[in-house]
């Protein structure tokens, strides 16, 4: 199963993007609580989308998150077809990366 799900859809020449981002997304107080320590703490710190080896989305996080997130955003799609996909990539606190594609529609 991928770590992220995306949906990406091409319209007048704007790509709409929907991603959910499966992951606990543990606070630093949420971790204090169960471990007692809050360097236990994980969550996604690093989020990027890319067609076609072009970088089209990048964004850094903090943990204030839910669980399981859902981004949505959108890009100029001139240069983009539909079929072309859609890698998306996070990387947490712990150094963890998850990776889920979609193709564009």
């Amino acid at each position: 199963m991928a770590a992220i799900k995306v949906k990406a859809k091409l319209k007048k020449g704007v790509v709409k993007v929907k991603a959910m981002a499966k992951h606990e997304m543990t606070t630093y107080n949420i971790a204090e609580k169960k471990t007692g320590d809050r360097e236990n703490a994980n969550f996604i710190t690093h989020l990027s989308g890319t067609v076609n080896g072009k970088t089209v989305f990048d964004m850094s996080t903090s943990q204030f998150l839910s669980k399981n997130p859902i981004f949505k955003y959108k890009f100029k799609g001139d240069e983009f077809k539909k079929g072309d996909k859609l890698l998306m990539t996070w990387v947490d606190r712990k150094g963890k990366t998850g990776k889920g594609k979609g193709k564009i529609k």
